[in-house]
């Protein structure tokens, strides 16, 4: 089991991959960074501050420098491409899958401004069929990382994996779940709390929620085992094929849509064996504008949401 706790502390994940870019660019001449006249949003600005001859801002031309990416890794760099989530992964998909997928050419895109706690900017900007995209290409390694600990480990792991890789984060400060570096592996999932009752899966921003979740369901001697389960490509499929056999019920939670992401692919894991399960995400509509606050509630990305589903799964089962 991982040490992992909610405390008052919270940091951005954009600021922990700037600081881990900037460390992996001083270990390794080979890296090079590309943004779409997004620079200053997405924190890689100062990567290109350290090291100006190494980062190229492509403008607003995502499919353009997707395709640049993909020319520099057949080269030997090692390329980190980044933008919003909506355009990095939507506005570039037919060259993601041509230039990079296809070729399995060493590019890390690390897309920001994922999912719909992005708020204000509406339904437009609120991505949240990245996951689904990219987890349909062939060699795409898809990973979401919960805090900015994490993330510090995810920028020298995907440096090293020979291979196109996704990283999707949000935009808001999160809280640090991991006091410790080191635990990140690719295709790795971490038991955080065990329990026999039920088994909570989450990614990304609502590992949270499910450390909160577990406190509150503990209350009600529900006994909740935790997974986080960072990288949704490849899936952790012993974990999650134990969990389900020891616990006999599952509920996976993700900032996404439930059709495509991390529930899909956890039903995919136990279809042959499966349990009862439930999917919480967003449900099969665009987001709106609101407080990132606000639209987790009402799209049910909580831990009083997770509390509710799971004691209804319980009761069916």
């Amino acid at each position: 089991m991982i040490d992992a706790a909610i405390t008052d502390k919270k940091r951005n994940l954009r600021d922990a991959y700037s600081s881990a870019l900037i460390a992996l660019g001083r270990r390794n001449p080979d890296v090079v960074v590309l943004d779409a006249d997004l620079a200053l949003s997405t924190k890689t600005k100062r990567f290109g501050t350290v090291f100006p001859d190494r980062f190229f801002d492509m403008g607003i031309a995502e499919a353009n420098m997707m395709g640049v990416a993909a020319g520099l890794a057949a080269c030997g760099k090692i390329v980190f491409a980044s933008t919003f989530a909506v355009f990095a992964t939507g506005r570039s998909y037919d060259a993601i899958r041509q230039s990079i997928a296809y070729p399995e050419l060493n590019v890390k895109i690390v897309a920001t401004h994922a999912g719909i706690s992005v708020g204000g900017d509406g339904a437009s900007h609120q991505m949240l069929e990245d996951i689904a995209l990219m987890r349909a290409l062939p060699n795409m390694v898809v990973i979401a990382p919960a805090d900015a600990t994490e993330m510090e480990d995810v920028v020298p792991a995907i440096a090293e994996h020979n291979g196109p890789c996704y990283v999707r984060i949000g935009r808001a400060d999160a809280p640090i779940l991991f006091e410790t570096h080191g635990m990140f592996e690719i295709g790795k999932g971490y038991v955080l709390r065990e329990g026999s009752d039920i088994t909570v899966i989450a990614t990304g921003t609502m590992t949270a929620e499910a450390l909160k979740a577990h406190d509150l369901l503990k209350k009600e001697k529900i006994d909740a085992r935790i997974i986080h389960m960072p990288t949704i490509k490849p899936l952790d499929e012993k974990l999650v094929k134990k969990s389900a056999k020891e616990t006999g019920r599952i509920i996976t939670c993700e900032e996404h849509t439930v059709i495509g992401g991390l529930g899909d692919a956890v039903a995919m894991a136990i279809a042959e064996k499966p349990v009862p399960m439930i999917r919480i995400g967003v449900n099969d509509v665009f987001g709106e504008s609101g407080e990132a606050w606000q639209l987790m509630e009402k799209y049910g990305l909580t831990a009083e949401n997770i509390v509710k589903r799971a004691k209804e799964l319980i009761k069916k089962s």
